[in-house]
């Protein structure tokens, strides 16, 4: 099998940094690979370390002009690809309907098929992402199921004096970009009502400074760590008492796999990506959207009562590694890549 990975992404997102997690997994498959991207300096570096072909490309609307899609198709050619996968919607709009092999189109979030037109078979993260992306038109038997997966490569251990947190303190982690639709301030809200209880908010974007103005108006700048964007999501995990995904909008949330997978409490809202797999009281913790007080709470119930939180980490273990292991989504794509190259192009 020969992928050829087109991503136009950000520097840094969840989406981002999961296409980067399967190439490496991919890679250790023995998957023959290459990748078109933005020049980000993170993502050369891990593509690299794979030793994964990277090719840099800007994806603006000058390179479109300039006949960007058809060197795209060039490229899959000159590579002897057997599959193009487009990584979400502006990748998958610069990938031409003439590139002569497959072209897979992913979906992290409800996008408009619009941006699709050229993809041959389509991916989901979520049963109901498939659901809407069918609904929109595509033809069923062209739609799959993707999970994202859960498993975190190694990361040395985070002393908590490294963010001047109490090594007794309660630490409360949130794993997001700093955007509104992340649901920061509904966690800055319900930390106000959590005496003693820390928070490290690993992420960066575009809400940071409005984040750190609430945190004062609050008085919680004794209490909260504003860590920047992380790749040491593993450790991170593995130095809080309860994780926390707080989003208003959240079309799945890998989030919630990599707590599983670190045995790590869950608390997270309800919005789609969490309505679909978090079983309150059996594997996390749900809240309403918005509802900082109930947010509060549902996290206090976890740091006091042992009992319910180890009953929830155990259930979200077994639904980690029975829909979110690294083998187990890596093993789904290869067999969706597989069902593409024998439906060949629409």
């Amino acid at each position: 099998m020969r992928v050829l990975h087109v991503i136009a992404g950000a520097e840094t997102g969840g989406a981002e940094t999961f296409s980067q997690d399967v190439i490496a997994a991919l890679a250790q498959r023995g998957v023959a690979q290459r990748v078109i991207g933005r020049p980000h300096a993170l993502a050369a570096q891990r593509y690299q370390a794979a030793r994964v072909a990277f090719v840099p490309f800007g994806f603006s609307h000058l390179d479109r002009w300039r006949g960007g899609a058809a060197w795209i198709a060039s490229q899959a050619t000159a590579f002897g690809a057997d599959v193009v996968h487009a990584w979400m919607g502006r990748a998958a709009s610069f990938v031409p309907r003439d590139t002569s092999v497959p072209v897979l189109g992913w979906f992290g979030g409800y996008y408009d098929l619009k941006y699709y037109r050229s993809s041959d078979v389509f991916v989901g993260v979520t049963q109901d992402i498939a659901r809407y992306i069918v609904e929109q038109g595509a033809p069923a038997e062209r739609v799959f199921v993707g999970h994202t997966f859960g498993t975190l490569p190694e990361a040395p251990p985070i002393r908590r004096a490294l963010f001047d947190t109490p090594t007794d303190a309660k630490l409360v982690l949130v794993l997001s970009r700093l955007h509104a639709k992340k649901g920061i301030d509904t966690m800055l809200r319900a930390l106000a009502q959590l005496p003693g209880v820390y928070l490290w908010l690993a992420g960066d974007g575009p809400e940071r400074h409005r984040y750190e103005a609430l945190c004062r108006a609050l008085n919680l700048e004794e209490r909260v760590r504003f860590l920047g964007w992380r790749t040491d999501r593993r450790a991170l995990l593995e130095a809080c008492d309860v994780c926390v995904l707080p989003s208003r909008y959240e079309p799945f949330g890998t989030v919630i796999a990599e707590a599983w997978f670190m045995c790590r409490p869950l608390v997270a809202t309800r919005a789609d990506g969490a309505r679909q797999f978090v079983r309150d009281g059996e594997n996390g913790l749900l809240c309403e959207i918005d509802d900082a007080a109930g947010l509060a709470a549902r996290i206090g119930t976890l740091l006091g009562d042992k009992a319910l939180s180890e009953r929830v980490v155990a259930g979200g273990y077994r639904d980690y590694e029975a829909l979110f292991s690294r083998d187990v989504v890596t093993s789904q794509l290869l067999d969706i890549y597989g069902r593409a190259v024998e439906l060949g192009k629409r």
